[in-house]
């Protein structure tokens, strides 16, 4: 079997050490003759890396590494170009000269590559266009530009509202030099993780083509199904599809949902372990920041709905959770909508990988609390086992050990919400199914939990007001009536002066109350 190119972001090594290859470069020939400038929005560890050096060798010329590729006997081979790769993946700049010096270094080295001396090396926008006009000159072709991450030095330092905003501005100068040397340039190729409004960094570049969301292109980064039963098929012959899919699988910008090659290569690597490979890269450590600041109800995660203006891009000055949280990959489409010739976006989150992994992450940084599996498995081992003594003894538990300062200063101990929340992402993380924000005829339930034994309907309230009354006013039950499951009404109350669960009270449906 071929070796697994874990860690390859460079074409060459990919070929010439006879690693396994999925096939993207029909895409990269239909761009080449169909259009000159693009920018593509995918998640971090998406393969847009690898696919950007497949244009960069292309361009370059070498045929005998595409032999028995798509583009191979269809490109025109005999026209070289120019070729400038600029890319910000490796490092944090963490100021405007750590930033300078991080383009200067990327110029010199496409100097060097492509035999130019610039004499001016002072200004990064200057150096930039004199390397334009200067491999034109030389080169007697028009040049290639092709950009890898270009919004990371803004998103690593989005927490510092006051830098990020700088930095935004330095990158904007900086790309406008593509739209003044439009005359000198062949093809354009920008990718990143976020999608910044034009108006915030590409300024002028109106001719910018976003194939994000083009169906042509949804599956010009990962893995498809296809790809997963063929190509990898000596792999993974031997191994449950259907398990791997909901695990890793997915992932959709309007067309054919795709795996992210991280989780595949990583889970194929280490004797098929279900792990969270590709979520384990990164920690959304502004995320969560975001969460707590905006006191987000995550169970709304469920319900989330966008139009194009909402998730198609967002500035320093404006960021929206669900927005970053599509773009970095947390959330993504589901289906879409057509209200008034006005498209509508639903969300979701992907697949078991992330929903295990961000939920626990969620949970965790919301209540500070260490080992919460020792509560989190108690409430959900009571709950299979429809005992709500331990029920009522275990979530008490799991509140109490919520660290006391971590309700200074905001107040959650006031917020409904914050309590749903922390119960609604433990359990989220357990791969339980647990939906938020239930929607009925007569309003929406908190929190409903699917287990193989009943379905459990939850209202959370603060300072005693009536949480099973609610679930039994508004009639809730109603919805899963027809299930022949045994349904079980589900009252927590909370105190704010405590701070923790005073009373728990649980129902079955039509066979008296079990209270305590």
């Amino acid at each position: 079997m071929k070796k697994l190119p874990i860690g390859y972001s460079t074409f060459k090594d990919v070929i010439e050490e006879s690693c396994t290859y999925v096939d993207k470069t029909a895409f990269a020939f239909e761009l080449i003759h169909t259009g000159r400038y693009y920018f593509l929005s995918r998640p971090r560890r998406f393969g847009k890396s690898l696919f950007l050096d497949t244009l960069r060798t292309i361009f370059d010329g070498k045929k005998e590494l595409f032999k028995g590729l798509y583009i191979y006997d269809k490109y025109d081979w005999s026209k070289t170009y120019p070729v400038i790769y600029i890319s910000f993946g490796g490092g944090i700049s963490r100021s405007l000269r750590e930033l300078h010096e991080d383009i200067i270094r990327n110029l010199k080295r496409n100097g060097k590559e492509l035999n130019i001396t610039v004499a001016d090396i002072s200004s990064a926008k200057g150096y930039f266009q004199d390397l334009i006009i200067q491999a034109y000159e030389s080169y007697k072709q028009k040049v290639v530009v092709l950009i890898d991450e270009y919004d990371k030095p803004i998103l690593d330092n989005i927490e510092n509202k006051e830098l990020a905003t700088q930095i935004r501005d330095e990158l904007k100068s900086f790309y406008s030099i593509i739209k003044d040397s439009d005359r000198y340039l062949k093809f354009v190729f920008i990718t990143g993780v976020s999608k910044f409004s034009k108006v915030s960094l590409f300024s002028g570049l109106n001719n910018l083509n976003d194939i994000t969301l083009n169906p042509n292109y949804a599956t010009i980064c990962g893995y498809t199904q296809k790809d997963i039963e063929t190509i990898f098929y000596d792999y993974l012959k031997e191994q449950d599809y259907d398990k791997i899919r909901q695990w890793y699988n997915g992932y959709q910008w309007l067309g054919e949902p795709v795996y992210n090659p991280f989780d595949i290569l990583l889970f194929i690597s280490n004797n098929y372990q279900y792990r969270n490979y590709w979520f384990t890269t990164g920690t959304p450590a502004f995320l969560l920041k975001l969460i707590e600041k905006n006191k987000y109800y995550l169970p709304n995660l469920e319900n989330v709905i966008k139009d194009d203006q909402m998730l198609d891009s967002f500035d320093v000055d404006n960021i929206e959770l669900e927005t970053l949280m599509w773009q970095t990959g947390y959330l993504t489409i589901d289906r879409t909508e057509t209200l008034l010739d006005k498209i509508e976006y639903y969300l979701k989150i992907p697949n078991k990988e992330v929903q295990q992994s961000i939920y626990g992450v969620f949970a965790d940084y919301l209540s500070k609390i260490q080992n919460s599996n020792i509560y989190v498995n108690g409430v959900i081992r009571s709950l299979l086992e429809l005992n709500f003594e331990e029920f009522e003894k275990h979530i008490k538990s799991l509140y109490a050990s919520i660290p006391y300062n971590n309700f200074t200063g905001a107040k959650l101990y006031e917020y409904e919400g914050y309590y749903a929340s922390v119960f609604y992402a433990y359990v989220k993380s357990l791969g339980v199914e647990v939906i938020g924000e239930d929607v009925t005829n007569k309003g929406r339930i908190d929190v409903t939990v699917k287990m193989p034994n009943a379905i459990f309907i939850c209202e959370f309230k603060t300072d005693g007001k009536g949480a099973l009354q609610q679930i039994k006013d508004k009639r809730y039950y109603e919805k899963y009536a027809s299930l022949q499951k045994p349904i079980y009404l589900v009252g927590i109350e909370f105190s704010s002066s405590e701070r923790n669960v005073v009373k728990v009270e649980c129902e079955r449906l039509e066979e008296g109350t079990l209270s305590f």
